[in-house]
């Protein structure tokens, strides 16, 4: 059977993923007059004298909403709130697999920016933090600027940051193997979503200089006067030589290929007019710009792609459960750029320089206690900025 016959197989027959665990003795009628009523009544008035409780009584610090509006699911497009529920789902096993966090997947039924924060934000009395997952951009910038400006409690846009994340922890490493410099390499992304822009503003902060953007109309070129919403920021910060056409001329003697887009749009004639030691992480789901044995053929010395079934998985399970953990184990209010710089280093300085070649330039998921080596950075570099 192919996966997608075994992926079906697997949800039909356990009726999902997920199921509920009962963390207490419910066996007598003391178990129960102690987990419920009348004893259950003492921890709700201690919250109500002082909310701060709410992380000693609860399940509150160990809970993480998995939200979607399911506009944008995998490489799926807008398949809407019920048909995300199977990622969703697995988005929730992946942090407790990986990280010992209690995830709830929700999918709402309205794609209205503004119901949505307000949505969200009416629930999140229960979470410790917020994972936005597959939301449609631009409309997943607002909702993420929105909600933590609204909460005291971590919301992450996976699909921009923990891409970003591990996208950066390879690079440093593939740049490494290949004796380049991120300052002098030229970079060529494709997709201008969500993704993509964290990736290109990863980069460019971490000290890329010559990045090339293109996407379904063509190269972002600040000149256009037809370009808008976020592709506008994009075109200002990168393209400086006003390069011209698609991705064919986007990619020509680039030193590395991103792509966040679509399966099949990249040849190997593409790959061939790549600079030398070309790095190609094609990591469309779930079928990638270009498989690793074309990229090969067409001279790239180091392949990546999304999937579990190729050398260097660049996914962003690599980054979400520790970054979560390290935030919830912080008290973090917030994600910032230094905890997701570190989590890129933590990802990265985990292969030894001995350790490094063409098929393994990140670590794999499996790697011990990969997620908790993210969770420690992540929790000092809060603690660092805010008391430090």
């Amino acid at each position: 059977m192919s996966y997608y016959e075994k992926s079906l197989k697997l949800h039909s027959e356990n009726r999902g993923k997920l199921e509920v665990i009962c963390k207490v003795p419910l066996e007598t009628k003391e178990d129960l007059s102690v987990a419920y009523t009348p004893g259950v009544a003492q921890p709700c008035k201690e919250i109500k004298a002082d909310r701060k409780k709410i992380y000693e009584y609860t399940t509150k610090g160990n809970t993480v909403a998995v939200i979607t509006d399911g506009s944008a699911v995998l490489g799926l497009g807008n398949i809407g709130s019920e048909a995300a529920v199977p990622v969703m789902e697995g988005k929730a096993v992946l942090f407790k697999r990986f990280a010992g966090i209690d995830a709830l997947p929700i999918c709402v039924r309205t794609q209205d920016s503004k119901e949505f924060i307000d949505i969200v934000s009416n629930i999140c009395a229960t979470f410790g933090g917020i994972n936005l997952e597959d939301i449609s951009a631009p409309r997943c910038f607002e909702i993420e600027e929105e909600l933590q400006k609204r909460l005291d409690i971590p919301v992450f846009h996976d699909d921009q940051h923990g891409t970003a994340i591990v996208v950066m922890a390879a690079l440093i490493n593939a740049l490494k193997l290949v004796g380049k410099k991120l300052e002098d390499v030229k970079i060529t992304v494709s997709g201008s979503g969500a993704a993509g822009t964290a990736i290109i503003k990863i980069l460019l902060s971490s000290g890329a200089k010559n990045i090339i953007v293109s996407d379904i109309h063509g190269i972002l070129n600040r000149e256009d006067k037809g370009i808008t919403g976020n592709r506008i920021e994009l075109a200002k910060i990168t393209n400086n030589g006003l390069l011209k056409g698609g991705l064919s001329e986007a990619i020509k003697g680039a030193d590395v290929f991103i792509g966040v887009s679509a399966s099949g749009i990249v040849s190997t004639e593409m790959i061939e007019s790549m600079n030398r030691d070309a790095i190609v992480f094609a990591m469309a789901n779930p079928e990638p710009e270009i498989y690793p044995a074309e990229a090969k053929k067409g001279g790239a010395v180091i392949v990546g792609t999304g999937r579990s079934d190729f050398p260097n998985q660049i996914n962003n399970v690599l980054a979400f459960p520790g970054i979560f953990r390290g935030a919830l184990d912080a008290g973090a209010k917030r994600i910032t750029e230094g905890m997701k710089m570190a989590a890129a280093f933590a990802l990265s300085n985990t292969i030894k320089d001995e350790e490094l070649s063409e098929e393994y330039i990140i670590p794999d998921i499996f790697h011990p206690g990969i997620s908790y080596v993210v969770a420690k950075a992540v929790r000092k570099a809060w603690e660092e900025e805010n008391n430090g």
